[in-house]
C-alpha cells in the first residue's frame, strides 16, 4: 500500500496574485486540501523563499535572478506567505526551497522519508515552473504519482495543456480533483 502525501506547492501570495490564479483555482485546491485532512492523508507545503540580501543566485538562473530582481521571494515578507485561503495547519510540513523543484535547497526528501511517504498527489502554481521541475526529480526517486490537473495552474495554458495531456501521463495518473476525492473516499 502506498503512503501518499498531497503537495501544495508554491501556492503564495505573490504567485497567486501575479497570475490571477484565483479563478476557481483556490476553492479546487482548498477542497483538495479538505479531502486530504479527512482521509488521513498528509499535506506537505512547499513554498520558495530566499534569503534577504544577497542570496547565492547565479545570474545563469535566469528565473530566479529575475524574480530577486523583482524583490519576489523574500525571506519573511508577507508576499512569501502561503496564501491565506489554503494555509497551513498544525502538523502539516511546510519546506522551504531555494530553487525551482521542492527538493532544490530543500529538506523535502528526509520530510518524505521521516514520514515514509512513497507517493505523492501533486499541485501547484506553476505547471511548467515548480510542479514540472519536482515531478521530474521525483520520476527518478521512483515515487508514485498523481497530478490533480485542476489544481495546479500556469499563466500559459496552452503550456498546462501540453504537459498536464502529453507529458505528465507518462509519469502517473493525471485526475481532476473530484475524481480524486471520490477515489480517497472509497479507500
Amino acid at each position: 500500500m502506498m503512503n501518499s502525501a498531497l503537495l501544495v506547492m508554491d501556492v503564495q501570495r505573490d504567485i497567486v496574485d501575479i497570475t490571477d490564479a484565483d479563478s476557481g483555482y483556490l476553492s479546487r485546491l482548498s477542497s483538495a486540501i479538505e479531502g486530504a485532512r479527512a482521509a488521513d492523508i498528509p499535506v506537505i507545503y512547499v513554498a520558495i523563499a530566499l534569503p534577504a540580501g544577497d542570496p547565492e543566485v547565479s545570474p545563469r538562473n535566469r528565473v530566479i535572478t529575475n524574480a530577486v530582481q523583482a524583490g519576489w521571494f523574500t525571506e519573511g515578507e508577507s508576499g512569501t506567505a502561503i496564501h491565506e485561503a489554503v494555509a497551513p495547519r498544525p502538523g502539516d510540513a511546510v519546506v522551504t526551497k531555494r530553487r525551482g523543484s521542492a527538493f532544490s535547497g530543500s529538506d523535502f526528501d528526509l520530510v518524505l522519508r521521516a514520514r515514509d511517504i512513497d507517493s505523492l498527489v501533486v499541485t501547484g502554481i506553476a505547471t511548467s515552473g515548480v510542479v514540472l521541475s519536482t515531478l521530474c526529480h521525483a520520476v527518478d526517486l521512483d515515487l508514485g504519482l498523481t497530478v490533480l490537473v485542476d489544481a495546479c495552474f500556469d499563466p500559459d495554458p496552452e503550456l498546462h495543456r501540453v504537459l498536464t495531456e502529453s507529458l505528465f501521463p507518462r509519469w502517473g495518473d493525471v485526475i481532476t480533483v473530484d475524481e480524486w476525492l471520490k477515489a480517497v473516499a472509497r479507500r
